[in-house]
């Protein structure tokens, strides 16, 4: 869930996290219940816009987005002023090796760049990859894109193409005349190899970004997301 305003000039508070508790708990029964018995095979549009709904009405303007994370690897979120766009997040992995190096550089300069990262035989990361789209909410509250057609996307453009791969050596984008393997370049690169096949899936729907760990303390997101997205 993401708030935003003007903290309280006494109490530093923007939203007590006790009343954002509170009304957690209170909402998320009766949207449950009002929108109906979850399908595990469907992300829970309904349920979410009725969560908005109940939380704007105790939070206010304050509101501007809630994420609902299904499981380790899927969340959808939705904002408070567009009940009418989901953006579903799916998580993915593959593993890589890659060495950061620029040739235009000399090899002094690469190692006191990239450091350890600049080792002349490479090393590897498990990689964690999650395309963010965006799809059009339909008058029933659900959508016409299902979560295994961003699999099979991106199983085929991405996963199959890095996993278990040398980036440098074994890869068009990131080999002899393409970019250097940093998570930043990464992200673009991944970026550019889904959003074609997403925008092919139709009217009102379109990758947002694309966001790829490289440890669990070091992620890049292409495009940056804007601040309430």
């Amino acid at each position: 869930m993401l708030v935003q305003g003007n903290p309280d000039p006494r109490t530093g508070y923007l939203v007590d996290i006790k009343r954002i508790d509170m009304a957690v708990r209170r909402s998320i029964g009766s949207a449950i219940e009002r929108s109906g018995r979850l399908d595990p095979a469907v992300a829970p549009m309904g349920p979410l816009a009725e969560l908005i709904r109940i939380l704007t009405s105790d939070l206010g303007s304050a509101l501007v987005w809630v994420r609902w994370r299904l499981g380790p690897y899927h969340a959808i979120q939705m904002g408070r002023d567009d009940p009418s766009t989901v953006l579903l997040r799916q998580r993915f992995e593959f593993a890589a090796a890659h060495r950061l190096h620029v040739p235009d550089l000399s090899d002094e300069e690469n190692r006191r760049i990239f450091g350890k990262c600049n080792n002349p035989n490479g090393h590897g990361h498990n990689y964690v990859i999650e395309p963010c789209v965006a799809v059009s909410v339909d008058p029933g509250g659900g959508t016409t894109l299902p979560l295994d057609t961003i699999e099979r996307i991106t199983n085929e453009h991405v996963i199959e193409r890095f996993d278990h791969k040398h980036l440098n050596l074994d890869t068009e984008q990131f080999g002899p005349g393409g970019v250097n393997p940093s998570v930043e370049n990464i992200a673009r690169v991944c970026y550019d190899l889904l959003e074609g096949p997403i925008r092919t899936l139709g009217a009102g729907v379109r990758l947002r970004s694309v966001t790829v760990w490289e440890t669990d303390r070091t992620s890049c997101t292409y495009p940056a997301d804007p601040p309430n997205t």
